[in-house]
């Protein structure tokens, strides 16, 4: 299987290299224009290369954004027939790898993935007379004028902002600045090699409190490598968990129907009607098509279709600023619903094979465990190979209890399946 939960992501080798001539000569051969740009990872210009040569050879013609984050990749993606991204997101710098967007921002479909794979090898190479072009485009502008055209900031504002040395860096602080805040930046260098793990995870961020405290910051916010995350800290330097972002995002947006994935808390449902999904943005996105004001996933990936249906890190940036400035933003976080919620993740190699063995239908998709007073979801990581378990309950006795359940069920699976 070539695409995952968020679009393709392995180790660099020959191999990726490869395959990324070939999707850029499958999706070129569809698309007569696609944008495309890259995080900032070393081996970024030569994947975005790849991709590049065999779209052109496609007779796609390229839009180039460079070093841009995600969103603002499938935000200028408006303008052609596809979007490319070079990322592998939050994984390290060993990593690489493709997300594919239509049009409108939202990721390509299932199908559309599975015909991408299907023709690979079976797309041949354009005559020359029918080759494509190239030029320069520029997403970060685009991007920055279209948020900062929908949300108002209070000036003077002081935010602290951690990009982690990724692609964030080229726009976030810039764009709060450009609003009116007071910018403080920290990893906002382009360096190729991230100065932390990039996973957006408050065990990563332990400078981030006295950071807050020193410049006297109302919030911190923190992206991961192509900055389609945004998690953030509130003013006190207390980390600001994924499901009480979401409620607070759609308390102050006035969302009434709200998609989020099976792993976030049960707590939305007492805010707004909500419909799950399986665990990823792809399908977070692909159900707002049909249905909802807004969406999002705890691991910060927040979805706002009135600019976009790729998950947009600047702009859940922006509006953290925005909610700071209106509201007592540690106040507001305290009155929000809330109970015990536990993850927990398991490395194993056959991760994959566990939960087949297990009875889930898609491994990523995982099988969940649902009770009267709490829930646990098991499922297999779609980027790494591991079992993440999530557990939730209405106290933090049947939290527990439901997240041993569900490990003693891969406890007791692994004796009978083979590594």
């Amino acid at each position: 299987m070539l695409f995952g939960s968020s679009g393709i992501r392995r180790r660099y080798d020959e191999t990726l290299i490869g395959l990324a001539l070939q999707v850029g000569k499958a999706v070129g051969a569809k698309a007569s224009r696609v944008t495309i740009g890259r995080d900032t990872r070393l081996t970024g210009q030569l994947m975005s290369a790849a991709f590049c040569a065999g779209a052109l050879g496609a007779g796609a013609r390229i839009y180039d954004g460079g070093i841009a984050p995600t969103p603002s990749v499938a935000y200028s993606g408006r303008k052609t027939d596809a979007a490319c991204m070079i990322t592998a997101s939050h994984n390290p710098e060993p990593y690489n790898g493709m997300k594919l967007f239509n049009p409108d921002g939202s990721s390509f479909s299932a199908a559309r993935q599975q015909e991408v794979e299907e023709t690979l090898a079976d797309i041949p190479w354009g005559d020359w007379k029918k080759q494509g072009t190239s030029t320069r485009s520029y997403p970060v502008k685009e991007h920055s004028n279209a948020i900062a055209s929908k949300i108002q900031v209070k000036e003077g504002l002081k935010v602290l902002v951690d990009c982690g040395n990724g692609a964030g860096s080229v726009i976030t602080p810039g764009l709060l600045s450009m609003m009116g805040t007071k910018t403080y930046a920290v990893n906002a260098n382009i360096s190729g090699t991230f100065s932390r793990p990039s996973e957006p995870l408050p065990e990563h961020l332990p400078y981030i409190p006295s950071l807050i405290a020193r410049t006297g910051s109302e919030c911190a916010v923190i992206h991961d490598g192509d900055a389609d995350r945004m998690m953030a800290f509130d003013r006190n330097g207390k980390f600001i968990q994924g499901d009480t972002l979401l409620i607070l995002f759609a308390k102050y947006l006035g969302a009434k129907q709200v998609v989020t994935t099976y792993d976030a808390s049960m707590a939305i449902e007492e805010v707004a009607e909500v419909r799950r999904t399986p665990v990823g943005d792809a399908f977070v996105s692909e159900q707002l098509l049909r249905w909802g004001d807004f969406g999002g996933e705890p691991s910060g990936a927040w979805i706002f279709p009135q600019i976009s249906r790729c998950p947009d890190g600047p702009y859940a940036a922006a509006l953290l600023c925005e909610i700071a400035g209106e509201w007592d933003l540690s106040s507001e976080i305290a009155s929000i619903p809330g109970y015990p919620l536990l993850r927990r993740s398991l490395e194993l190699e056959n991760a994959h094979d566990l939960l087949y063995a297990l009875g889930a239908v898609n491994p990523t998709d995982g099988i969940r465990i649902e009770e009267e007073d709490g829930w646990c979801l098991i499922r297999a990581s779609g980027t790494e190979p591991r079992i993440r378990f999530t557990a939730e309950g209405k106290s933090m006795d049947i939290a527990k209890e439901l997240l041993r359940k569900g490990e003693e069920m891969v406890r007791i699976i692994r004796k009978e399946v083979k590594p």
